[in-house]
């Protein structure tokens, strides 16, 4: 009996495999295995693509070894759990975190998951991601969220990275407060989850820039109360003319290139708060021969999924609904046509594709 199970093959599955910049393959890849007890092997029943994953396909991250199975967000079902796993069983649905936290060392006990010793976002980076049948999570205990039965499972795969990482990047970081206006730059899904939270503190003005006329108009129906494309009009003097010249409370960056943090610089009021979102991949300039004097505060943070609980039950109340950021739907077998879609987002008009098992 054990030499059988042990000449067993081990299952195989599809999976989408980034091997350099501009080069990926969605192809057959051996199923992964429990390799440390407080790991779970998770179905992959619905997952997506992040606009980090196509940082990396632009070979912003070179760390990314070829061979790597990319994707960091997703809900699935647990399929096998290690021996010290307690929280979850076989059969459970779950919301995989885009961040793996041990939930044991010196960050994690601070709250600061995003800098575990042990984890951090690893998922889709350093170790193999979502995009795919299976995927092994390590620290299951901390890194997975049950699902409460009769969920919407399409709205909580933008708890995996999106909502927590616009709230907590953006709107925490960014101190939003009541009678606020602010200004949001990027109306990618990061942008607009930053939109949908920063309304839980009833701030005056939102003020949404993009150089995408769609997206701006989507803002719209998600609460934005001015749009600015700044392909086709002077950001700066547009938000100084809403503002009397004062400028915002926050800017929230959600791009993640020199001149959107740049306009930040520049559109910021004396006391406000720029919150950085967008992963960065070339230097900007700080001018702080203009902002010495301004008390002005810069943030900047990875997501670390603290907030994600809370987000949760906003979802289940309908307080949230962003199921909304969803505008294209795929199979797993069309991760190649879903990434296409993605890379063309403009064109295709797509905010978060959804893609299903």
């Amino acid at each position: 009996m054990l030499h059988n199970h042990l000449t067993t093959k081990h299952k195989n599955m599809k999976a989408l495999v980034y091997y350099a910049p501009g080069k990926k393959s969605w192809e057959e890849q051996p199923r992964p295995t429990i390799k440390e007890p407080t790991d779970a092997v998770v179905k992959i029943l619905k997952t997506t693509i992040c606009g980090t994953d196509l940082h990396i396909m632009k070979g912003d991250m070179p760390e990314v070894a070829a061979g790597r199975i990319l994707g960091h967000e997703g809900v699935g079902i647990i399929e096998e759990v290690g021996s010290s796993v307690s929280n979850f069983k076989k059969g459970d649905h779950v919301i995989i975190s885009c961040v793996t936290s041990c939930g044991k060392c010196d960050y994690c006990k601070k709250g600061m998951y995003s800098h575990c010793e042990k984890g951090g976002w690893i998922l889709g980076y350093m170790i193999d991601g979502t995009q795919a049948e299976y995927t092994r999570i390590p620290y299951a205990d901390n890194s997975l969220y049950p699902i409460p039965a009769g969920s919407d499972e399409e709205a909580l795969v933008m708890l995996s990275d999106i909502l927590p990482t616009g709230f907590e990047c953006g709107v925490l970081n960014g101190q939003v407060k009541p009678g606020d206006t602010i200004a949001i730059i990027g109306a990618g899904p990061v942008g607009m989850a930053a939109l949908l939270t920063a309304q839980f503190y009833t701030p005056a003005e939102i003020i949404v820039i993009d150089q995408d006329d769609n997206r701006l108009a989507v803002a719209k129906t998600f609460g934005a109360t001015q749009t600015i494309n700044s392909a086709n009009e002077n950001a700066v003097d547009k938000v100084m003319a809403l503002t009397s010249g004062k400028g915002v409370d926050t800017a929230i960056e959600a791009v993640g290139v020199p001149q959107t943090f740049e306009l930040c610089e520049e559109i910021i009021c004396a006391g406000g708060h720029i919150a950085n979102i967008g992963v960065h991949g070339k230097s900007v300039t700080l001018h702080l021969e203009k902002l010495w004097d301004r008390n002005i505060s810069i943030t900047t943070r990875l997501v670390d999924t603290v907030t994600t609980q809370m987000l949760l039950k906003t979802v289940q109340s309908k307080r949230i609904e962003p199921k909304k950021l969803i505008t294209h739907r795929f199979k797993l077998n069309q991760m190649i046509e879903a990434y296409d879609t993605f890379e063309h987002a403009a064109k295709e008009k797509a905010l978060k594709v959804l893609i299903e098992n």
